[in-house]
């Protein structure tokens, strides 16, 4: 997309060049940390179905057979595999390379909105959640899981070293707590899973059928 700023580049390249290797460096997470989380979230998706940064397309196994799914994903060699992943599991998924920050969807085009170990790594997380909240349908669901600050101080304070270094390396974040700013958008949080010291969060959270715009909750 022409308008990335040069910042924006470099990250794409950066995931560009992880695509080969992300499901390897994963494996690991997914066994000691992340337990059941994707069957978890994304079995509770319905209808006409968005994943925001849909990566190498691990969640693609574990969404029921009925939803209409569309991935959406800005790195061009992390769609690649995910397309790979769809076509050997046989499951029909709509693959868009795009930008979380601007969605190229209308208004309430989605019964579900899922995002999984990904909204860590993005720029602007409020700008982000406002845009899955924009094409989410009145009444629609959110579904979230990622790591989190930890409820546990010393491990927040590790969480802060390796922001100084995987900020400016991946853009990647620890210790941010996006339920908390869905919930201050006026989403209603219907289920709630926070374990490894906190450091894994999840959650399902329905949109208010009268949504207020972000910023404009207190008005």
């Amino acid at each position: 997309m022409s308008d990335f700023s040069p910042r924006d580049k470099r990250l794409r390249r950066y995931w560009d060049r992880q695509a080969g290797s992300y499901d390897r460096q994963m494996a690991v997470a997914e066994r000691r940390f992340f337990g059941d989380t994707r069957s978890w979230l994304c079995g509770q998706a319905v209808g006409d179905t968005l994943e925001v940064a849909i990566g190498t397309g691990l969640n693609l196994a574990h969404y029921p057979g009925d939803v209409r799914l569309t991935g959406v994903e800005w790195s061009d060699s992390l769609l690649a595999v995910a397309q790979r992943r769809a076509d050997d599991l046989g499951r029909a998924v709509d693959l868009r390379r795009g930008d979380a920050r601007a969605l190229r969807f209308a208004d309430g085009r989605f019964d579900t909105v899922v995002c999984t170990f990904s909204l860590c790594a993005m720029s602007d997380e409020r700008v982000v959640l406002a845009e899955m909240a924009r094409v989410l349908r009145p009444g629609g669901l959110l579904l979230l899981a990622d790591h989190v600050a930890s409820s546990s101080w010393p491990v927040r304070a590790l969480q802060g070293l390796l922001d100084a270094v995987t900020v400016p390396l991946a853009g990647e974040h620890f210790r941010r707590r996006p339920v908390s700013l869905v919930r201050a958008m006026g989403f209603t949080v219907e289920r709630h899973d926070r374990f490894k010291l906190g450091v894994i969060e999840r959650f399902a959270a329905r949109k208010p059928v009268e949504h207020a715009a972000p910023g404009q909750e207190n008005r």
